[in-house]
């Protein structure tokens, strides 16, 4: 059986905090809110936990996984940046987008996209998630909470007990989130590119929500 916590959106009980990320330190899967729709995260690298999120989404090794991180100071470590894709990060985080970008070395070799060498990465703006982050120490793992043959992720957390019981360590429950996922913007060799409009405004990126 999951454990389930309900822990406030806006000020986190800094102990239920603090359990959230002994679980996922100890190789759990969670499933947590953010600012667009509900994810699932685990431990950065653990390979145990990213093929149980692969076969729970059922997911081809081609899926780009998402590290979720508090702020830009771990971008560094991750992604491969030049002067003018950090501004535009820096203009747009935090909020609900995922940007596609070059990997460095430090992403393991089973988080990326297995010929682009591309890692997504994403500042969520959710007090819950970033309080998640800060205790943790280190990006999490993640993707959208979207089953198998369904055209929309899940958004509320008793539901996803519902279905998800035993499946994942952890369901945490700060309020229902939205049906959007996020928009997805690539910033690759100098160029941007908007592949899916979510909840994030495509606008700063050159494209029209029309």
């Amino acid at each position: 059986m999951s454990q389930y916590f309900q822990i406030h959106p806006d000020n986190p009980q800094a102990r239920l905090i603090r359990q959230a990320v002994e679980i996922v330190r100890d190789g759990g899967v969670i499933a947590y809110p953010t600012d667009s729709a509900y994810a699932l995260g685990c431990h950065l690298g653990d390979k145990n936990a990213l093929e149980r999120i692969r076969r729970l989404r059922q997911l081809d090794d081609k899926h780009n996984f998402t590290l979720v991180c508090r702020d830009l100071s771990e971008l560094g470590t991750y992604a491969k940046v030049d002067n003018a894709t950090f501004r535009l990060l820096k203009n747009n985080t935090p909020g609900p987008y995922t940007f596609i970008l070059h990997a460095t070395t430090e992403v393991p070799r089973r988080l990326l996209h297995p010929k682009r060498r591309t890692i997504g990465l994403r500042i969520p703006d959710h007090q819950l998630t970033l309080a998640l982050l800060e205790a943790l120490g280190e990006p999490l793992m993640s993707v959208t909470l979207q089953l198998p043959g369904e055209s929309l992720p899940l958004t509320d957390a008793e539901d996803i007990r519902e279905r998800l019981d035993k499946q994942v360590d952890l369901i945490i429950d700060g309020g229902a989130c939205t049906i959007e996922p996020t928009t997805v913007v690539a910033l690759l060799n100098g160029e941007t590119e908007v592949r899916r409009i979510g909840r994030g405004d495509p606008e700063p990126f050159g494209v029209s929500r029309e």
